[in-house]
């Protein structure tokens, strides 16, 4: 059974649990063909286009 060799400072664990809570923004790039902010390779929500050809039946609210 593994134990530890001895304690672990309370700042020695610290530093190594400091980049847990570190997330990154998710990209959003512009829509070609609305201009509607979306993730990469995704098709748009507002017009269902991915890659200049409509693969989302989106019904317009009027």
């Amino acid at each position: 059974m593994a134990v530890p060799k001895g304690k672990v400072s309370r700042q020695r664990r610290d530093k190594r649990r400091s980049s847990v809570w570190k997330l990154t923004a998710p990209e959003l790039v512009a829509c070609p063909n609305c201009g509607a902010l979306i993730k990469p390779h995704h098709a748009c929500p507002a017009c269902g286009q991915y890659k200049g050809r409509s693969v989302i039946n989106v019904e317009e609210s009027k």
